[in-house]
């Protein structure tokens, strides 16, 4: 498969989309839009910013293309082997995982607005992007420049690697880099922002190294962190294959504020690498772009990403003590405020991200399998130090989990899990799986009872207000 995008109108904030697709030699062939993206475990319906969808062979002669789901399209070839579909994509959004284009920005995150070809997702594809004499590309490794002038071919492996490499095309993009080992990481910044890259260097590579450490090596040759600065208040980052988009603001706030907000992003993104990229649920491989893909296991994807994205900057001492206690209490505040007697367990709430997991919940319901998450890896992690006296750890889990699932890159499952946490334990954790990770009751009393390890309390006063103290030995 070839793409080619560009748009013929930015500031109408299309974008435009020519899909060529090759060596076909059916009658018909069916065309898909991702329903969802990774990242995001929710249908997205992208097919609702389609304007319009047309379908021609190589002689320009229009093909029967209709729909058999919201997302995708049947099409007679009428004998054709090379068919090209023409779409327009409305990308007036911005966020870390949407698309977006005006006169002065062209975001484009493929799993947004690409189709495939149903029997070619594993084939390798091109993108063709013509860019403006001043204009840089941010996010993308992989590219040729072509004799045409602003000509660029994009190369991707599959459409898997393509649905997974965001890439803002801009004028006013910021760069810079470090390096740990052979491995290059890019600094991109787009928006009302001028980063001070002696210091961002010098504190990125801090828990960069933190967490290749744990793991022993990192999984790609290049990556790239691509933050865009807003005028309004956001937050927001997705994780890829060698990527990270991040949406911060406002541009207004307090610098170190903003700056604290980016280096916590930026590490919990960083772990993704691993944890979800390569570590993946079995449920989620190969990713299905059609439908739910429902796994029970995001209490490890974002529980234990979310402790250890503060955990590594309190490690690469970025966070002083104050600074990481703050933040565990706001992870502590904002499970036991909102979801201390939610009926569902962290494998339920997991399910259910496809329902309701990134809205409000009815009272009571759900559980959030980011802070409840980090709260059970937290108490894991504490107890697999007690009982090894501090000998070994989650770190040890997380390492056999790359070594048995993430670099031989297969799935694994709840089970596998629970065998890797009892094998670096040295104990069955039943006890574990069964309050912590199936069950629903309040972790308030046990979390505490490890906190103790570290002469800290989570502390309730009269008015139901949490705040973590230190303690006395």
């Amino acid at each position: 498969m070839h793409y080619k995008i560009y748009s013929n109108d930015r500031p109408s904030h299309f974008i435009n989309v020519e899909c060529f697709i090759t060596d076909l030699s059916t009658d018909t062939v069916e065309l898909q839009l991702p329903a969802w993206r990774p990242g995001r475990y929710e249908l997205q319906h992208f097919a609702k910013n389609i304007q319009q969808f047309e379908v021609f062979d190589e002689d320009g002669q229009k093909l029967s293309a209709r729909k058999t789901t919201k997302d995708r399209w049947l099409v007679h070839t009428n004998g054709a082997s090379t068919i090209v579909a023409r779409y327009n994509y409305y990308a007036n959004v911005i966020n870390a995982g949407s698309s977006y284009v005006d006169e002065h920005t062209f975001y484009v995150n493929p799993v947004n607005l690409c189709i495939y070809a149903e029997g070619k997702i594993d084939e390798a594809c091109t993108v063709e992007l013509q860019l403006k004499a001043n204009e840089k590309i941010a996010g993308i490794t992989f590219i040729n420049k072509l004799p045409e002038k602003g000509l660029h071919q994009l190369q991707f492996d599959d459409f898997y690697h393509l649905a997974d490499s965001p890439f803002i095309v801009s004028a006013t993009l910021k760069h810079d880099f470090y390096q740990i080992g052979k491995v290059k990481f890019h600094l991109w910044f787009e928006g009302n922002f001028q980063p001070d890259f002696k210091r961002i260097k010098a504190d990125f590579k801090k828990f960069t190294k933190e967490q290749i450490n744990l793991f022993g090596e990192f999984p790609e040759k290049e990556y790239h962190f691509l933050t865009w600065i807003l005028p309004i208040p956001y937050y927001h980052g997705v994780e890829h294959r060698s990527s990270t988009m991040q949406v911060l603001g406002p541009d207004s706030q307090n610098f170190e504020e903003l700056y604290i907000d980016l280096l916590g992003l930026a590490s919990h993104e960083l772990f993704h690498t691993w944890n979800i990229c390569k570590i993946r649920p079995t449920e989620l491989l190969p990713y299905d772009y059609t439908k739910e893909n429902y796994f029970p296991t995001c209490f490890v994807a974002e529980g234990v990403t979310t402790y250890y994205g503060d955990l590594m900057l309190s490690r690469s001492k970025f966070f002083d003590e104050t600074q990481y206690l703050k933040e565990l209490e706001a992870c502590f505040k904002r499970h036991f405020d909102n979801a201390d007697r939610a009926s569902q367990s962290l494998v339920e709430s997991s399910w259910d991200l496809w329902l309701d997991g990134y809205t409000p919940s009815i009272p009571d319901r759900k559980v959030s399998v980011y802070h409840k998450g980090a709260i059970a890896a937290q108490i894991l992690d504490l107890h697999i130090q007690k009982v090894s006296i501090h000998t070994r750890s989650l770190d040890d889990v997380m390492k056999l989990m790359w070594q048995q699932f993430g670099k031989p890159f297969k799935g694994y499952t709840t089970e596998d899990y629970q065998a890797i946490c009892e094998e670096v334990a040295n104990e069955k954790l039943d006890w574990y799986f069964d309050v912590c990770i199936n069950g629903n009751s309040s972790l308030f009393d046990l979390l505490n009872r490890y906190l103790q390890l570290l002469n800290l309390e989570v502390i309730r006063n009269e008015e139901g207000i949490i705040s973590l103290v230190k303690t006395t030995n």
